[in-house]
């Protein structure tokens, strides 16, 4: 099977199970929205489990990891692979690059949202 059909199932399943959750635990407005941080976390979590899975067996095949980290976890959440690549650039030593990512990531999403917003209202 192409590597993008994985992709696809997985990411089917993923944003299927996100919407699910967030059904399932509605944050009204103004309040803090606990499904989209838990499923945040959680995302993180199973991402880095795959990778040091995936580490240890690096035997593998290839469509496995396509299935679970860039369909189900790109599904459930981007935030789990935004997490991985910051603890990744820290792992490998790379301090100053992962803390401007991070930042630069945070400081971008929250302005990048915002301008969509204020560019819907023009």
């Amino acid at each position: 099977m192409p590597g993008w059909l994985w992709v696809g199932i997985g990411g089917f399943l993923g944003s299927a199970a996100r919407y699910g959750i967030a059904m399932a635990w509605p944050a009204p407005a103004g309040r803090f929205p606990w499904a989209t941080f838990v499923v945040n976390a959680a995302g993180c979590l199973a991402i880095g489990l795959v990778a040091g899975l995936w580490a240890r067996n690096p035997h593998w095949h290839a469509d496995l990891r396509l299935l679970l980290a860039t369909g189900v976890l790109g599904g459930f959440t981007t935030f789990s692979a935004f997490g991985l690549e910051a603890v990744t650039l820290l792992r490998s030593g790379n301090v100053a690059i992962a803390a401007a990512y991070v930042a630069g990531s945070v400081v971008l999403g929250l302005g990048a949202a915002a301008a969509g917003m204020l560019l819907v209202r023009a």
